[in-house]
Protein backbone atom coordinates (compact mmCIF):
# COMPACT_ATOMS: atom_id res chain seq x y z
CA UNK A 1 0.00 0.00 0.00
CA UNK A 2 1.63 3.27 -0.60
CA UNK A 3 1.69 5.93 1.85
CA UNK A 4 2.56 8.94 -0.20
CA UNK A 5 1.42 12.37 2.33
CA UNK A 6 3.69 11.63 5.79
CA UNK A 7 7.36 11.87 5.94
CA UNK A 8 7.68 11.23 9.49
CA UNK A 9 6.17 9.84 12.33
CA UNK A 10 7.10 10.48 15.82
CA UNK A 11 5.85 10.34 19.16
CA UNK A 12 5.35 13.72 21.35
CA UNK A 13 7.27 12.46 24.44
CA UNK A 14 5.18 15.14 26.19
CA UNK A 15 1.79 14.29 25.15
CA UNK A 16 2.40 10.80 23.95
CA UNK A 17 0.81 11.58 21.35
CA UNK A 18 1.88 9.50 17.90
CA UNK A 19 2.60 12.06 15.27
CA UNK A 20 2.13 11.65 11.40
CA UNK A 21 4.37 14.67 10.25
CA UNK A 22 4.34 16.00 6.62
CA UNK A 23 7.50 18.18 5.76
CA UNK A 24 7.20 20.98 3.32
CA UNK A 25 10.49 23.03 3.25
CA UNK A 26 11.53 26.02 0.92
CA UNK A 27 14.74 27.69 0.92
CA UNK A 28 14.26 31.54 -0.13
CA UNK A 29 17.14 33.64 -1.23
CA UNK A 30 18.60 36.88 -0.14
CA UNK A 31 15.96 39.57 -1.47
CA UNK A 32 12.96 36.73 -1.30
CA UNK A 33 12.72 35.64 2.17
CA UNK A 34 9.18 36.94 3.03
CA UNK A 35 7.75 35.15 0.04
CA UNK A 36 5.14 32.24 0.93
CA UNK A 37 4.90 28.54 0.86
CA UNK A 38 2.53 27.38 -1.15
CA UNK A 39 0.95 23.90 -0.16
CA UNK A 40 -1.26 22.04 -2.39
CA UNK A 41 -4.57 21.16 -0.82
CA UNK A 42 -4.46 17.46 -2.22
CA UNK A 43 -1.97 17.41 0.54
CA UNK A 44 -4.42 17.14 2.96
CA UNK A 45 -5.74 13.82 1.77
CA UNK A 46 -2.76 12.43 1.05
CA UNK A 47 -1.36 13.03 5.17
CA UNK A 48 -5.09 12.16 6.69
CA UNK A 49 -5.20 8.82 4.67
CA UNK A 50 -1.55 8.28 5.59
CA UNK A 51 -2.33 9.10 9.04
CA UNK A 52 -5.12 6.97 9.71
CA UNK A 53 -3.30 3.85 8.06
CA UNK A 54 -0.65 4.38 11.11
CA UNK A 55 -3.27 5.44 13.90
CA UNK A 56 -1.55 8.78 14.20
CA UNK A 57 -2.43 12.14 14.51
CA UNK A 58 -1.91 14.34 11.28
CA UNK A 59 0.52 17.41 11.61
CA UNK A 60 2.74 19.62 9.05
CA UNK A 61 6.40 21.16 9.16
CA UNK A 62 6.78 23.75 7.55
CA UNK A 63 10.86 24.65 7.08
CA UNK A 64 11.82 27.66 5.39
CA UNK A 65 15.75 28.46 4.70
CA UNK A 66 15.82 31.97 4.83
CA UNK A 67 19.08 33.94 4.34
CA UNK A 68 20.74 33.46 7.56
CA UNK A 69 17.63 31.80 9.73
CA UNK A 70 16.24 28.49 8.98
CA UNK A 71 12.38 28.76 10.58
CA UNK A 72 10.47 25.91 11.61
CA UNK A 73 6.17 25.75 12.01
CA UNK A 74 4.86 22.49 13.33
CA UNK A 75 1.01 22.34 14.01
CA UNK A 76 -1.47 19.79 13.36
CA UNK A 77 -3.75 19.66 10.91
CA UNK A 78 -6.89 20.53 12.20
CA UNK A 79 -5.15 24.25 13.15
CA UNK A 80 -4.43 25.06 9.58
CA UNK A 81 -7.76 24.07 8.06
CA UNK A 82 -9.11 26.41 10.77
CA UNK A 83 -6.62 29.56 9.56
CA UNK A 84 -7.07 27.96 5.63
CA UNK A 85 -10.31 27.47 5.08
CA UNK A 86 -11.50 25.06 1.62
CA UNK A 87 -10.96 27.29 -0.81
CA UNK A 88 -8.52 27.53 -3.46
CA UNK A 89 -6.23 24.66 -4.55
CA UNK A 90 -3.32 25.74 -3.05
CA UNK A 91 -2.80 27.54 0.84
CA UNK A 92 -0.09 30.21 0.99
CA UNK A 93 1.78 29.99 4.40
CA UNK A 94 3.12 33.42 4.89
CA UNK A 95 6.27 34.82 5.73
CA UNK A 96 6.34 38.48 6.57
CA UNK A 97 6.69 40.10 9.50
CA UNK A 98 3.40 40.26 10.82
CA UNK A 99 2.90 36.73 10.03
CA UNK A 100 6.33 35.14 11.88
CA UNK A 101 4.80 36.81 14.76
CA UNK A 102 1.27 36.25 14.70
CA UNK A 103 2.66 32.38 14.43
CA UNK A 104 4.90 32.95 17.32
CA UNK A 105 1.57 33.96 19.33
CA UNK A 106 -1.01 30.71 18.36
CA UNK A 107 -0.28 28.27 21.21
CA UNK A 108 -1.23 25.29 18.64
CA UNK A 109 1.89 26.30 16.55
CA UNK A 110 5.09 25.54 17.75
CA UNK A 111 7.78 27.73 16.40
CA UNK A 112 12.41 27.53 16.38
CA UNK A 113 14.17 28.94 14.47
CA UNK A 114 18.25 28.51 13.91
CA UNK A 115 20.73 31.37 12.64
CA UNK A 116 23.29 30.71 10.91
CA UNK A 117 26.24 32.23 9.34
CA UNK A 118 28.65 30.93 6.67
CA UNK A 119 31.87 31.56 6.94
CA UNK A 120 33.13 29.90 3.09
CA UNK A 121 31.37 28.88 0.42
CA UNK A 122 32.52 28.52 -3.48
CA UNK A 123 31.83 31.21 -5.65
Amino acid sequence: MDHTGIDIIAKNPHTKELMGISVKSRSRGEGKEKESVSIGRDDFDKIKKACKSFGCAPYFAIVVDAKDKIYCFILPLKRILKMFPVGKNTLEWKMGEEYLNKYSRDSEIKVFEFTHRTYRWWR
